[in-house]
């Protein structure tokens, strides 16, 4: 299982989303939706980086979340997209020593 197959199944599951319902949500048309989901999530296709924006907007996420390999790395980018713009400002001001 691939880092992006992971990381797509964990948050589809923490967002208690069904398959068909997060490709729905990301637009995919409903005939198709779960089994889309069904074959990102195993590794059988790949999204293209549209299809990935989409579900990341759907679950809140940044898109570099699905590709991130290090865990901590990954929390880290959660964390800081869910921030407000002033906050981001104040957090990389922080991180760069000023």
């Amino acid at each position: 299982m691939t880092t992006f197959c992971k990381r797509l199944k964990e948050a589809r599951l923490a967002a208690g989303l069904s398959q068909e319902r997060l490709g729905i949500e990301a637009g995919i048309e409903p005939a198709s939706a779960s089994a889309r989901m069904n074959q990102y999530e195993t590794g059988k296709h790949v999204p293209n980086p549209a299809t990935v924006q989409q579900v990341a907007a759907v679950l809140r996420l940044p898109a570099a979340y699905f590709y991130c390999d290090e865990d901590d790395l990954a929390r880290m980018l959660v964390l800081f997209y869910r921030l407000p713009g002033e906050r981001r400002r104040e957090v990389l001001v922080g991180l760069e020593g000023g």
